[in-house]
């Protein structure tokens, strides 16, 4: 049967690769996908013979467009943006916009199969995309990234809708690039709808939102350590990054009394062996999202350690959050993360352990909280943000963080559920087959199409 499986999964990689040259983030996520549901599949016959992968490998649809907007120097410029709607099997589309200079097709469809995903272990009524521009706003005014943001929701309006596709922030794209997106689409249509989740609280946007892809995150780590009677308290923590999600599993994981010793950014990493607390914390929440500088500067100021051009994953730990971005994590990095006692992995970021990785962690059997568990407390977010624009009112913070740590808890269950391997729980294959079944049992359903 082992070598049946195997052909099946070489057969399909091997018509996906064809079909989709060149695009390596995109093939990653689909083996990684379809290493745990080919066998699933293999002893549920009611899937044999929906092609069911095969047809979520094939978007929806692709749409690809140009925007055009002028700088603060009156020149022309031209970028190119994306939105890759994968499935609405189970919901409207439901994926964020990411804008940065190196983003790529390939990088859209990884993000938007890896969404579908997520967004069914939510348990919410929600289906896959993802959308951005290879447009940099790090180095932009204010004017210039509302310019850009106006242009493309210009042309993007006609292909979302809060019944169609409800687009949200991703890297890049935070509550001032939705607003101004939010801002043009309500413009144009004369409509104040749910369309874009992120908003500003002013009009639409729901409390915890910021804090939810952090928040869960570590919601979903002390899930899995209280499975085996573990906590956080007084745990050496790895993070990786210092943007959003970063900063808000520091922040959790400081409250609940771990200790944080690393950040990030594009450029090193700090190691700060006392522990960032919360007064350092907020000194790199205004470092990076009011003066946007560099993590080099947290060094500076406290007098650690910094480590140019490096990743933080040598230094001995408890447990790790990479919360930067995609193949952060490389198969020597995890070897050296276990080879220095780290007993769990929670991902904040989107894939961002490489095959090897992933296979160095699975062969330990630490416990490995893949991104499309770890991380979905974002889109859950999103979820109750859409849920309360529908309805026309606000819940306060302790009603959706409660409603993010439930949904958290459900998933958890689920990766138990269709994950346990004897005494071990492989949270990646109870990710993939939880999430799948409920796409494929709505694909069955619906017929083919």
């Amino acid at each position: 049967m082992a070598k049946t499986v195997q052909s099946r999964l070489d057969r399909f990689m091997n018509g996906l690769i064809r079909r989709n040259p060149g695009e390596s983030e995109f093939h990653q996520a689909v083996y990684e996908v379809a290493d745990d549901i080919i066998p699933f599949v293999h002893q549920n016959p009611i899937y044999q013979g929906e092609m069911i992968l095969e047809r979520l490998t094939e978007p929806d649809r692709i749409i690809i467009f140009r925007v055009g907007w002028e700088d603060d120097h009156g020149n022309i410029r031209a970028n190119r943006g994306y939105r890759v709607q994968n499935s609405n099997a189970i919901g409207p589309y439901k994926g964020g916009l990411r804008f940065h200079r190196d983003l790529t097709l390939s990088v859209m469809k990884f993000l938007a199969f890896e969404q579908t995903f997520k967004n069914s272990l939510t348990g919410l009524p929600m289906g896959g995309a993802k959308g951005g521009a290879d447009f940099n706003p790090k180095d932009k005014s204010a004017r210039e990234v509302m310019r850009f943001c106006q242009s493309f929701i210009t042309e993007l309006y006609r292909h979302i809708g809060q019944f169609s596709d409800v687009p949200a922030g991703d890297i890049g794209v935070g509550a001032r690039e939705i607003s101004y997106m939010f801002g043009q689409y309500k413009r144009i249509t004369n409509e104040f709808t749910g369309v874009m989740t992120g908003k500003g609280l002013a009009f639409g946007g729901s409390l915890v939102r910021t804090e939810a892809t952090g928040y869960g995150c570590v919601y979903m780590m002390e899930n899995m350590l209280n499975r085996k009677g573990e906590g956080l308290k007084d745990k050496t923590i790895l993070i990786s990054g210092s943007g959003n999600v970063a900063q808000y599993t520091a922040e959790k994981a400081i409250e609940m009394g771990g200790k944080v010793v690393t950040l990030s950014d594009s450029a090193g990493f700090i190691h700060d062996p006392a522990g960032i607390d919360s007064e350092k914390l907020e000194y790199v929440k205004e470092l990076k999202n009011v003066r946007r500088g560099r993590i080099l500067e947290y060094a500076e100021k406290y007098g650690v350690e910094y480590f140019p051009g490096k990743r933080p994953w040598a230094v001995p730990c408890d447990l790790a959050f990479p919360c930067a971005t995609q193949n952060e994590i490389r198969g020597p990095d995890a070897e050296a993360i276990v080879q220095n006692g780290c007993m769990a992995v929670a991902e904040g970021a989107n894939m961002p352990t490489d095959k090897d990785g992933c296979t160095v962690f699975l062969d330990a059997r630490i416990l490995y909280a893949p991104s499309k568990a770890a991380n979905a407390g974002g889109v859950a977010v999103s979820g109750l943000e859409m849920a309360q624009n529908s309805m026309r009112l606000s819940w306060d913070r302790s009603e959706v963080d409660n409603r993010l740590r439930r949904i958290i808890d459900d998933i958890h269950d689920k990766c138990v559920e269709y994950g346990s391997e004897g005494d071990y729980i492989n949270y990646r294959k109870g990710a993939n087959i939880a999430g799948f079944i409920k796409v494929a049992d709505a694909m069955v359903g619906l017929g083919i199409m």
